[in-house]
């Protein structure tokens, strides 16, 4: 006979917070926008008020009126039925499987230039594996610890951020700047910088995460908007001033996407043995960080899946949750499966770490943006169909300003979308074209296998 399984509300307004910074603030993706050069200040601040505040806005309005587990599944569910949510919850999960490996071997790549400067390829990808499945384990034990890994990481990020920003200010008073901040520089650079863009775009993703688990907050209706607010303001000012800190001390075409965070640390602390050591720390902090960023989006994203498995729409092995924990057992391990899979496959085909990790990257961002536009469209829907719900959160300014704050988003998803399929004065990016196109079609083939077996819930050992 199956259970019910009864959730432990285990996130408080401090735990939201620290998760969704954790979610958002990525180290992975600062010198990437920082490629582009000092126009990035401007397109963190101009995408910060078109997407990153609406988007806030929304999240907060829907995980406050439909607080239920599954998050970005349940509301497109209720607005569109089983079948568009399970697409967009395969794309939501799927992501995370593609985007895990590419964390892991940026850790593995960090971790060589720290440790072992002359480490093959093939053992960082030995070790991206290593902490694929510790990441599994995470997600089986209770939040009640697991919570821990993106709290102690949003921590560390704060730490390691805060740390660029000051060394770049001390930098610039000794050596001058690397690259002129002025308002030429800082106009949007049409060429070369946007093919970029998308990657602020997806660094801002990740307010919703923390509703994919509504049952285990504690009062979600006062705070998710907190959380929300709070972490909102840490990320954006974290990112813009982090970015201006890099830019202050290396040129633009100079920074590895993979290395500069750490060449950033070297060059504003090193040269002394203390110097050394605290870059190394920050060094070995952001390790941490990296592998929080995977747990932090795999705790949010398979208990999602777990959700939608649990309801027919996947099949029934990603609805296995522990009978006494209900953590997403079934979801954890296939995750798991798939992330070892594509480090093996993509090892195979990249000739270098910053290789694959731009290419895992690309692909795995353009399916993580999906799932975002159908969320907004379940909000437009929701607002028209079920306008009359008590709103303990509300976007001000009526139907007309939901709506241009939903639009908005989705405009700026959808070009996202388009530039890290075309890049300009490149082309076609046929690879991860194909590699997206084949994951929709995978998912498609997943959740029509699904829809014939008996819907009830499952539970494992």
């Amino acid at each position: 006979m199956d259970s019910v399984i009864h959730h432990i509300k285990s996130l408080r307004l401090r735990d939201l917070t620290l998760f969704t910074v954790s979610a958002i603030l990525l180290l992975d993706t600062l010198a990437a926008a920082a490629a582009v050069g000092a126009s990035s200040i401007f397109w963190w601040l101009f995408l910060g008020i078109i997407f990153f505040i609406p988007f806030g806005l929304i999240s907060a309005e829907m995980g406050t009126t439909y607080p239920e587990q599954g998050g970005i599944y349940a509301w497109v569910r209720d607005s569109f039925g089983g079948r568009w949510a399970s697409r967009a919850t395969w794309g939501y999960w799927v992501n995370t499987a593609l985007w895990n490996p590419a964390i892991f071997i940026l850790f593995a790549a960090v971790f060589s230039q720290l440790f072992i400067p002359d480490l093959a390829l093939k053992w960082q990808i030995v070790l991206g594996i290593a902490l694929s499945w510790i990441a599994v384990a995470i997600n089986i034990i209770t939040l009640e610890v697991g919570k821990w890994i993106p709290n102690i990481g949003a921590i560390l990020k704060v730490v390691i951020f805060i740390a660029v920003i000051v060394g770049g200010l001390a930098y610039s008073q000794d050596h001058g700047m690397a690259n002129q901040i002025t308002f030429e520089t800082l106009k949007p650079n049409w060429g070369e910088g946007m093919q970029y863009i998308p990657v602020i775009i997806y660094g801002m993703l990740g307010f919703e995460l923390m509703c994919a688990g509504s049952d285990e907050i504690h009062e979600p209706a006062k705070n998710v908007p907190k959380a929300v607010l709070f972490s909102g303001l840490i990320i954006i000012s974290l990112y813009t001033l982090g970015t201006a800190a890099i830019l202050v001390a290396i040129p633009a075409q100079e920074i590895n996407l993979v290395e500069g965070l750490m060449n950033t640390l070297y060059l504003f602390f090193g040269g002394s043995v203390w110097g050394d050591a605290f870059a190394l720390c920050l060094g070995v902090a952001a390790l941490f960080t990296f592998f929080s960023n995977g747990v932090t989006w795999s705790l949010g994203c398979n208990r999602a899946i777990a959700e939608a498995a649990n309801e027919g729409e996947f099949p029934a092995f990603l609805g296995y949750e522990h009978k006494v924990l209900g953590t997403p057992v079934g979801a954890a391990i296939t995750m798991g499966c798939v992330s070892t899979c594509v480090l093996v496959l993509y090892g195979l085909m990249a000739g270098s770490s910053e290789d694959l990790f731009w290419s895992l990257f690309s692909f795995s961002a353009v399916i993580a943006l999906l799932p975002y536009i159908g969320m907004m469209l379940a909000f437009i829907k929701m607002r028209v169909s079920d306008g009359d719900r008590p709103r303990p959160f509300k976007v001000a300014g009526g139907m007309a300003i939901a709506g241009l704050c939903a639009c908005s988003c989705i405009f700026v998803l959808c070009l996202s979308i388009v530039l890290f399929i075309y890049t300009p004065n490149e082309g076609m990016q046929w690879a991860v074209f194909i590699g997206a196109i084949a994951v929709l079609i995978i998912g498609e083939i997943v959740i029509r296998s699904a829809e014939t077996r008996v819907v009830k819930p499952i539970n494992a050992c």
